[in-house]
Formats: structure tokens, C-alpha cells, sequence
């Protein structure tokens, strides 16, 4: 059911048929493995451990697009257990869930994302990862956001064991 918005004083009514979806990811490091975020490659002596690439910040960012969307998680649309997505490139899983929302009549509106490392420190590499996310959204670049914090040396992330990542989505039917 779409929201409705009062403007003024009740003279105006506009539907408005958009949703909003939350995603969350977390992944250890593991050694022997190439650290992708966003997309993007950044050099450092461990990547992420997990069934597919591990790219945390596309994990969290299908989950909240599939939320809003109402359409479950990732886990549900890519089992862990299925050989198919075994080192699987998460951009791959990134153009699927589009695809999901396109065939669903969603267009994205924009993305605010933020990553949670305590290292490597990622300012240097959060360009790139914006570019490569608006043209997987085919989205401009300033309706992507995604910036990186520390968690001040607290918790498995401060003590450099993992990264984890929020994702929040604005979605509109089309």
C-alpha cells in the first residue's frame, strides 16, 4: 500500500508509492583472500572471508533494496549452500537484485551506505567504489553515498577482525 501526504491544508493529496529498506553485513577477514568493497579492489594484507567475494558493502546494500522491496534477503536469493555462487563476484548478485526490482516496477532513488573498519583505512578508495555503485544502480553519482568510520578500536571491528556495513535504500515505483 502507498504512503499519502497531506500538502497545505488538505488542498493537495499526492500518492506517493516509494519504500525504504535497511541491510546490514558483516565479514571476518581471512588471509589468501583480495579485500572488494563496493566493487573495488583495496590493497590490504587480508581480504574477507566468505562463501561469495565477501564484498560486504554490496551484501548489505542487496539486502536493503530486497527489503524494501519486500522480497526477502540475500541469503534467500543466494544460498550459501549453492555451489553457483561459490567466489562469486557480488556485482554479478548486485545486477540480479536490479533486475528483481525492474521486473517488480522499483527504481532505485538513492543509496546512503556506510562501512565499518578499523583497517585499512578506505578514504582513498570511496570514489571509486561511489562510481562503480551508480552505474550498477544506474544512478548519478550524488545519489550514491557511501562513507567509512571506525568503531574508535571497540568491538571485533576496532580489534581489526572483520568489517561490517549499513545500507539504506530509497525505492519508487516507476
Amino acid at each position: 500500500m502507498a504512503g499519502v501526504a497531506v500538502i497545505g491544508k488538505g488542498a493537495i493529496t499526492v500518492k506517493l508509492d516509494i519504500r525504504i529498506g535497511h541491510g546490514f553485513d558483516v565479514h571476518a577477514f581471512a588471509k589468501g583472500r583480495k579485500l572488494i568493497l563496493g566493487g573495488v579492489e583495496v590493497p590490504y594484507e587480508m581480504g574477507l572471508a566468505g562463501h561469495s567475494d565477501a564484498d560486504v558493502l554490496i551484501h548489505a546494500l542487496c539486502d536493503a533494496l530486497l527489503g524494501a522491496a519486500g522480497m526477502n534477503d540475500i541469503g534467500h536469493h543466494f544460498p550459501d549452500s549453492d555451489m553457483q555462487y561459490k567466489d562469486a563476484d557480488s556485482t554479478l548478485l548486485l545486477v540480479h537484485v536490479m533486475g528483481l526490482l525492474r521486473e517488480k516496477g522499483w527504481g532505485v532513488g538513492n543509496v546512503d551506505i556506510t562501512l565499518m573498519a578499523q583497517a585499512p583505512k578506505l578514504a582513498s578508495y570511496i570514489g571509486n567504489m561511489r562510481a562503480r555503485m551508480a552505474g550498477l544502480l544506474q544512478l548519478e553519482q550524488d545519489a550514491v553515498n557511501i562513507k567509512a568510520t571506525t568503531t574508535e578500536k571497540l568491538g571485533f571491528v576496532g580489534r581489526k577482525e572483520g568489517i561490517a556495513c549499513e545500507a539504506v535504500a530509497l525505492i519508487a515505483k516507476l
